[in-house]
């Protein structure tokens, strides 16, 4: 499929994975993009992971004509996007991979090669005919090699996992072919708070080197390209980068027997009561941490609740800190709250956690020693006034 002369997508829809990266879900699939360049000369843009499309050398081969491939351009390392580099030199003995230096050691360990190696700086022109590829540096979006490609013939940029989204193209490859409100930005935070958050402040500063530069397309190694808004993608990651939220609260809890999920319905009813229209419970042994990291990114309020787990908090808890702390999304208003029978601990790890990250507490914590009643949960209606209010300025 053509995207502007001599531009060729070459991408196929993953329906079978579970979890990318081994580890984030992936109800909707994913999509890898691949482009080529079939000009003067000819480039290839980043490949796939090994295996996703099993015509992908029978499709570049008929759209080159028995044209030989000049040039691999590497953006990034991670094999979702490198996983053919291997069966393209193998195809293309004569082919030049270009990548910057610090991509050179991993395609040594990852390939054995250590010939055709062009290195790509910051600026860099590569002339192909009518398309000339300028290399962007963008280190940690979100490996310390990955860079950008782009065309200033048709201001086009090749992103690679940047402005990317999980969910794989049910027919629409453009994002002026498909509901991207309804259906792919949800799936584009969670891609963006699971895979790139932890690196915002070098999204600003990749930000900051696009700033002025001409862009009709963004095409994204993962998910649609934006041939339409391609501004609302640079404004969404401007947005998430910044930290800036939405009038929301996320309470997530862990409840062994029920009673500190009770709690949890409370303190969220009388948020509610303040008016607050945005509140997302979550119930941590239920519900994927991807998918709790991404409504924390959406919404300004984080309610954190557990119950007492042998002297600490809930082992599911544990591992939502544990995502939090690496994600470290800033900027949040929050409150703790506990449970137990015997012996606490839950609460207190809780607060450890919670003092340690850069976020502001709305009131004191509540702990609730077994099964909550009126008396007991009056210091949750104070938490959950607090909340309110503070999420409302």
């Amino acid at each position: 499929m053509n995207i502007t002369n001599h531009l060729y997508y070459l991408g196929i829809n993953d329906r079978k994975k579970h979890l990318f990266e081994n580890n984030w879900p992936l109800p909707f699939g994913v999509s890898y993009n691949s482009y080529l360049i079939a000009d003067e000369h000819t480039a290839l843009i980043d490949t796939l992971e090994y295996g996703a499309y099993p015509n992908y050398l029978g499709r570049i081969e008929e759209i080159l004509k028995g044209r030989d491939l000049e040039y691999l351009i590497i953006n990034h390392m991670e094999p979702d996007h490198a996983g053919m580099t291997g069966e393209i030199c193998r195809r293309y003995p004569n082919i030049r991979i270009i990548a910057n230096n610090k991509a050179f050691k991993m395609i040594e360990n990852y390939f054995g090669f250590t010939h055709n190696l062009m290195e790509a700086k910051d600026g860099d022109l590569l002339d192909l005919g009518r398309h000339k590829l300028q290399f962007v540096m963008t280190p940690w979006l979100h490996w310390p090699e990955t860079m950008m490609t782009y065309d200033t013939a048709d201001h086009l940029l090749f992103s690679c996992d940047a402005f990317g989204s999980f969910g794989c193209l049910d027919g629409g490859i453009f994002d002026d072919e498909l509901d991207f409100d309804y259906y792919y930005q949800d799936e584009m935070l969670r891609y963006y708070a699971n895979i790139v958050g932890k690196y915002s402040g070098m999204v600003q500063k990749a930000l900051a080197k696009l700033a002025g530069v001409p862009l009709r397309y963004i095409c994204p190694s993962h998910g649609p390209i934006w041939r339409t808004q391609p501004t609302k993608a640079l404004g969404l990651y401007d947005k998430w980068s910044k930290h800036q939220a939405m009038e929301g609260v996320v309470i997530a809890f862990a409840s062994m027997y029920g009673h500190t999920e009770q709690t949890a319905d409370y303190i969220a009813r009388k948020i509610a009561e303040q008016g607050i229209k945005h509140i997302r419970v979550y119930d941590v042994s239920k519900t994927h941490v991807s998918y709790i990291l991404r409504d924390v990114w959406k919404y300004k309020g984080l309610v954190l609740g557990s119950c007492a787990y042998n002297g600490d908090m809930h082992p599911m808890m544990r591992q939502l800190c544990h995502e939090l702390e690496m994600a470290a999304p800033k900027c949040k208003v929050y409150g703790l709250f506990g449970g137990y029978s015997w012996n606490g601990g839950g609460l207190k790890k809780l607060q450890t956690f919670a003092s340690a990250m850069d976020w502001e507490e709305a009131a004191l914590s509540a702990d609730i020693l077994g099964a909550p009643d009126a008396e007991k949960l009056a210091p949750c209606n104070i938490l959950a006034q607090a909340i309110a209010a503070k999420i409302k300025e």
